[in-house]
């Protein structure tokens, strides 16, 4: 957590009157499809300045959220992906038990110390999987991160589960041990 959001959680009892526990539970009472609904309610029935409601809505989204959510969420109507998805994910669990697995809301960062690789369902057909290889030249198929920018050096496309191959596992492995 940056220390602007730390700063603005520990300020948030003076400064709104309630803790961001108080403001989670008041919330969770309350049940808004959209993020901006629960920014105006607080902000309207509670007084709640605009970053302090920001805030606090998409803290209790993140919080209200398992990790199953966000994958579920990912794989909702590219239900084809989820086995390369897990056939990724049960390859990266037997590299070690120092392998954390988060859930974003787009993606799945594998980090060791820091991230190695992430997954992502690019299309309805395609999974991005980006890597962290530095001076690892590209090939036909370990091609440019591409839209990853530079959370990746490199990107490799997956439509079909036998594409964990050999080949891809090696990768893996080659960025897992490089991001200790």
């Amino acid at each position: 957590m940056d220390k602007a959001l730390q700063t603005m959680i520990a300020n948030m009892p003076e400064k709104t009157g309630k803790s961001l526990d108080e403001w989670k539970a008041i919330l969770k009472e309350k049940s808004f499809s959209r993020h901006s609904e629960g920014v105006k309610y607080l902000k309207s029935e509670h007084g709640v300045t605009h970053g302090f409601a920001n805030t606090i809505v998409s803290l209790s989204k993140e919080e209200n959220n398992t990790s199953e959510d966000l994958v579920a969420a990912q794989y909702s109507g590219k239900e084809g992906l989820k086995p390369i998805y897990d056939g990724l994910i049960n390859y990266v669990n037997s590299l070690g038990n120092d392998v954390t697995i988060t859930p974003k809301k787009g993606s799945v960062s594998i980090i060791r110390k820091r991230q190695f690789i992430l997954i992502k369902p690019a299309t309805k057909t395609r999974i991005d999987l980006g890597f962290k290889l530095k001076d690892k030249p590209t090939t036909e198929r370990l091609e440019n991160s591409g839209p990853f920018g530079s959370m990746c050096t490199h990107r490799v496309r997956l439509t079909n589960e036998s594409e964990i191959d050999t080949e891809l596992k090696d990768w893996i492995q080659e960025a897992y041990e490089k991001s200790i």
